[in-house]
């Protein structure tokens, strides 16, 4: 249904808000939505302040009108798609750093900000944002908050939510709130801070945030092993890990994603199973890189390569250009939705083998790699969209290894949340009433189903409301 969003006109300058046809386009969907599952909204809105946000949301939960909060449009479960139309609420003019604290080790900045500008912001102080993705120069601090996400480096350093100490939100109803503390713990009344964490703008619209920030190490090594088999290369990270090694990331490629990312960046990187890793100390660092090749040949390393900080980038290109990689392939195979499952580091060697044992029983296509020191693993399944039988074998694969990783006790989604494309896992990782908690939880602070409706819940799948009426599972 269309929805009268006429009233904009009351609230906002002329460019601020817009019912054209382009920005109504640009703001159909997200990085993860399918063409066919895109969604115009009746507006777009830009909101360039607080104020600017709790007016808009106030009017449009008056009016029934639905809300989808959206940045940069980098999410890959459809989270930011406005899957019932209404306004998109872009919060890119939204990106201020309001200010560095560095004798508190604190920056409070927009929702709008890009990652990597935190960082800019902080280096002069010798401080950086530890948790910060691997997509952090086109991924918003709102939508890291929104989807709790975390990077290449959370092995060490843990995810988004971990440093968030402080929250400006407003609700459904146009409330403003402000959620946890400046201070580095709090034990005052419930922990709002922690549900808007990895809410995927359901519950509310983040404004300001207060992140905490960390000292960047003085001594800063990276490198990557090479194992002659993938078995190698899981037991050997599971290993390092259960053995306290400390690094700052490991990440894994099997050899295919190997071979996609020498075809896409021109690299030479050897068709092999490849550990990619990163150490961070400020002090004794070469100890701890002696320990980790002596962890990696216990499960006979072919190759264990470390080079100094400056010599790096080249060798982190073939893995940041990964995901790139995977979809310009083989343009005969298209990836269908990018599998993130994260299991117990004990279980990550077996999740890692099923995933490889279903791809060569079915014949297809599926590069691993992940951020595997948290357990974390990224897979694609590419498919045949013109035979319709390799489609089906593909997604039944998708399916099978999310539900293996929540038999192994892991979840459906380690970073790139729930959004409309992981509903149907909701139930079963959680349980039936856990998850009519969560239910009730969205429709205390959200009773209109205002904020980012079908999204996160199961019922929402067929247009159904997180309501008063709950769907039995």
């Amino acid at each position: 249904m269309a929805y009268d969003t006429s009233f904009l006109g009351d609230l906002l300058d002329d460019d601020q808000f817009s019912v054209g046809d382009s920005h109504r386009d640009g703001h159909a969907a997200d990085w993860g939505t399918p063409d066919d599952e895109a969604v115009r909204p009746d507006a777009v809105v830009w909101p360039e302040s607080t104020a600017d946000v709790s007016a808009v949301l106030a009017a449009a939960n008056e009016r029934g009108v639905p809300v989808t909060p959206y940045a940069a449009g980098t999410s890959l479960e459809g989270n930011a798609t406005p899957a019932r139309g209404g306004i998109s609420l872009d919060v890119t003019r939204m990106d201020a750093v309001l200010d560095v604290r560095p004798e508190d080790f604190q920056v409070d900045v927009e929702p709008g900000v890009m990652g990597t500008e935190v960082d800019d912001a902080v280096a002069s102080e010798g401080l950086f944002f530890p948790p910060l993705p691997s997509s952090g120069d086109i991924s918003t601090v709102g939508g890291m908050i929104a989807n709790d996400a975390s990077g290449m480096q959370t092995v060490k350093y843990g995810e988004v939510a971990d440093w968030v100490l402080e929250l400006e939100a407003v609700l459904a109803d146009g409330s403003v709130i402000t959620a946890g503390s400046r201070a580095v713990k709090t034990s005052s009344g419930y922990n709002l801070k922690e549900f808007l964490v990895g809410s995927e703008g359901t519950l509310a619209v983040v404004t300001r945030a207060t992140l905490e920030l960390a000292g960047r190490p003085e001594q800063v090594r990276g490198g990557r092993a090479l194992f002659p088999s993938l078995d190698d290369a899981t037991a050997a990270v599971a290993d390092a890990v259960r053995s306290g090694v400390d690094v700052a990331t490991i990440e894994l490629v099997d050899a295919t994603s190997a071979t996609m990312a020498n075809a896409y960046t021109g690299t030479d990187l050897p068709d092999a199973p490849t550990v990619f890793l990163k150490f961070h100390a400020n002090h004794g660092v070469e100890e701890e890189v002696a320990f980790c090749r002596s962890v990696f040949e216990s499960h006979d390393v072919e190759r264990f390569d470390v080079v100094d900080e400056d010599a790096m980038d080249d060798l982190w290109q073939a893995r940041r250009d990964l995901a790139f990689a995977v979809q310009s392939y083989d343009p005969d195979l298209t990836p269908l939705h990018p599998g993130d499952v994260t299991v117990p580091i004990s279980a990550y060697p077996e999740m890692v083998q099923y995933v490889t044992d279903l791809a060569d029983e079915r014949d297809l296509l599926v590069p691993c790699f992940g951020h595997a020191g948290d357990g974390n693993l990224h897979f694609s399944v590419l498919v045949d969209e013109t035979d319709p039988d390799h489609v089906a074998r593909g997604e039944r694969t998708q399916d099978d290894v999310v539900e293996r990783a929540i038999e192994l006790g892991g979840t459906a989604t380690g970073e790139h949340g729930i959004g409309r494309g992981k509903r149907e896992y909701l139930v079963a990782e959680h349980g039936a009433a856990t998850v009519d908690a969560m239910r009730r939880v969205k429709h205390a602070l959200d009773p209109e189903d205002t904020l980012n409706p079908g999204k996160v819940f199961p019922e929402t799948v067929d247009g159904g409301r997180v309501g008063d009426d709950v769907v039995d599972e």
